[in-house]
C-alpha cells in the first residue's frame, strides 16, 4: 500500500476477529494470575526493581544497547570506580519506567505530557517531539527506507493528541484492553514522535496502559524479552499493517506476548518468593540481626552495599558493614571490591534473574 497514511484513531474496521476473541481469555487469565501472585511479595519494590532492571536490559538490547547484568548491577551501586555508558543508558530506562508509573498512579491518566517526561528521562534531554523533517525507518541490512513517519510537527501533535484521547477515553472504541494495547503500540511506533527512544518509550507505554486498565497494579509485565526472541516477526507484522492493513496477525502476536510473558514472570516470581523464604529461615535461625527490612534489601538489590543497608534499615555504617561482612563470611552473600568500595552479591538471586 504505497499510498498508506497514518490516520487518527479509532480504527474504521472491527478488529476483534474470531481468532482474536478466542486468544484473549487465556491471556487475561495469565495476567490475572500474575497480578495475584505479585501481591503476595511482602515488599513490592523488590519486583519493580528486579524485574524492571531485567526489562530495561532487554528493551535496550532491542535498540542494540548491550550491557551485561554485572555491569548493570554495578552501575546501580553508583560506585565512582565503575562507569559504563551502556549500563547508564539502561539505568535511564528503569528511571523512566518508574517516572511513568509514578505519574499515572498520581493522575490516573496516560497523557502525551507523561510520555514526554518518560522520554526526557530516557534520553536525558528535552528535545521533545520532532520538529525537523528527515526521519525515516530503514532496513538495517539494506539501508532501504521501509516507512516514513509523519514529518510535520503539527501533524505529530495532532496524532499524539488523538492517541492521548484514545488511551484515556474508553468510549472511543469499545474493544478489549489487550486489543487496544496492540493498536496503541502500533500507532505510537508509527507516529514515531521523537528523534530517539521511540521503541523504548513505546514499550514503557504498553505496561503503563495495562496498569491504567487495572489489569495489573505494578509495572512487572514486560514484552521486551518476547520481542527479542521474535524480533523478525515483530517488525514484519508491524509493517504488514502498514502495507496490507492486516491487523489480525499483529494483534494476535501482542496477545501471545502478554500470555507468554505473564507465564514466565509467574514462574520467576514463584522462584523469587521461594528463595526469599529460604533466606528468611536461614537468617532468622542464625543471625540475631535478622529483620524483614534486611531481607527486603538483599532481594531489592542483587548487588547491595553498606549505604543501601544504612538507608533501608536506619543503622550506622559500622553496623551495616558488620551485617554484610558476616553474611559474606557465611557465604550468604559474595563480597567483591571495586576501587575503594565493597559490594555484596546475592548470587542465588543473580542466578535466577540471569539464567532464564
Amino acid at each position: 500500500m504505497d499510498d498508506w497514511r497514518l490516520t487518527e484513531l479509532p480504527l474504521s474496521i472491527d478488529v476483534e476477529t474470531k481468532k482474536i476473541l478466542k486468544a484473549l481469555p487465556t491471556a487475561h487469565a495469565a495476567l490475572a494470575e500474575l497480578k495475584g501472585i505479585a501481591s503476595a511479595i511482602p515488599n513490592q519494590n523488590i519486583l519493580i526493581n528486579t524485574l524492571g532492571l531485567q526489562e530495561a536490559k532487554d528493551s535496550s538490547a532491542i535498540e542494540n544497547i548491550i550491557t551485561t547484568h554485572d555491569d548493570l548491577y554495578k552501575t546501580e551501586l553508583h560506585l565512582h570506580a565503575f562507569k559504563s555508558l551502556q549500563a547508564k543508558e539502561v539505568q535511564n530506562y528503569i528511571s523512566a519506567l518508574k517516572k511513568g508509573f509514578e505519574l499515572i498512579t498520581k493522575t490516573g491518566l496516560l497523557t502525551h505530557n507523561t510520555i514526554l517526561q518518560i522520554q526526557e528521562v530516557l534520553e536525558d534531554n528535552k528535545a521533545g517531539f520532532r520538529r525537523l523533517s528527515g526521519t525515516a525507518l530503514k532496513n538495517a541490512a539494506t539501508g532501504k527506507t521501509i516507512y516514513t513517519p509523519p514529518q510535520n510537527y503539527d501533524e505529530i501533535m495532532r496524532l499524539m493528541t488523538n492517541l492521548e484521547r484514545y488511551m484515556n477515553d474508553p468510549e472511543m472504541q469499545d474493544c478489549d484492553p489487550l486489543v487496544k494495547m496492540a493498536i496503541i503500540h502500533f500507532q505510537f511506533e508509527s507516529i514515531h514522535p521523537f528523534y530517539d527512544g521511540n521503541g523504548r518509550t513505546g514499550r514503557i507505554i504498553n505496561i503503563l496502559y495495562l496498569i491504567l486498565e487495572k489489569l495489573l497494579s505494578l509495572p512487572i509485565l514486560y514484552l521486551s524479552n518476547f520481542i527479542i526472541k521474535n524480533k523478525a516477526d515483530y517488525y514484519r507484522l508491524l509493517q504488514k499493517v502498514r502495507d496490507e492493513n492486516l491487523w489480525e496477525d499483529w494483534i494476535l502476536f501482542m496477545i501471545k506476548g502478554v500470555e507468554q510473558t505473564s507465564r514466565e514472570n509467574i514462574e520467576l516470581i514463584i522462584k523469587i518468593k521461594e528463595l526469599m523464604l529460604d533466606y528468611k529461615h536461614r537468617l532468622r535461625e542464625n543471625y540475631k540481626f535478622y529483620s524483614q527490612d534486611l531481607l527486603n534489601n538483599l532481594f531489592k538489590h542483587p548487588y547491595t552495599k553498606i549505604e543501601f543497608v544504612v538507608n533501608d534499615l536506619g543503622v550506622s555504617r559500622l553496623t551495616a558493614a558488620s551485617y554484610l561482612n558476616k553474611l559474606a563470611e557465611d557465604n550468604m552473600l559474595r563480597k567483591d571490591r571495586l576501587g575503594t568500595g565493597n559490594y555484596y552479591i546475592n548470587e542465588a538471586l543473580f542466578d535466577l534473574l540471569t539464567k532464564r
